[in-house]
């Protein structure tokens, strides 16, 4: 079997300040550099206006980032979700990304790549404490909700088509899952 040179998140940040991996739609997941693919249309269409119904709805509660790094520490990732729900902090996000005690929940949105979604990044979010984790499934039109996170992985997983969802950090809020699936 061959080994695999593993990266650090510092070895990571050097590459990007460096312009070693300019031009190429990357995150770094459990020490590995993984491509990602390009988004297509109906993934491109739901997850923007899924960002803007989130902005509405949390208002000045939560910040929405669309595709922007997260910092994970622990599972020695950098992923870029489709979209990030975390705390306020303004100035501080200048110096570092959101860490996973600054997120309330991350979403994807999954065409090509539901397999790496369902099985590598439901882990690596669950590794990192991530709370909860919103998988969109384009093609199904499904909402699957991953919560109670240990080291080995999610032990809740529910899957909705319609309906609202409430998220763990803010239970007065229902999100029409219609929205989010971009119908």
């Amino acid at each position: 079997m061959l080994a695999t040179a593993k990266w650090t998140i510092a070895d990571y940040h050097s590459m990007v300040a460096a312009g070693i991996l300019a031009g190429r739609q990357v995150e770094l997941l459990q020490g590995d550099i993984v491509e990602m693919p390009p988004e297509g249309e109906p993934h491109a269409y739901a997850s923007d206006e899924a960002a803007e119904y989130l902005i509405y709805l949390l208002a000045d509660r939560a910040k929405v980032r669309q595709a922007k790094p997260i910092t994970l520490l622990n599972s020695n990732s950098e992923p870029e979700p489709d979209i990030a729900v975390v705390q306020r902090l303004g100035r501080e996000y200048r110096e570092h990304h959101p860490y996973a005690e600054n997120i309330f929940w991350v979403i994807e949105y999954s065409d090509s790549s539901l397999s790496k979604d369902r099985e590598v990044k439901s882990k690596v979010y669950a590794l990192a404490g991530i709370r909860e984790y919103w998988l969109i499934n384009v093609r199904a039109n499904q909402l699957i909700v991953f919560r109670e996170p240990t080291q080995q992985g999610y032990q809740s997983r529910e899957t909705f088509t319609q309906g609202y969802v409430n998220p763990l950090a803010f239970r007065d809020l229902q999100v029409e899952i219609r929205r989010l699936l971009g119908m």
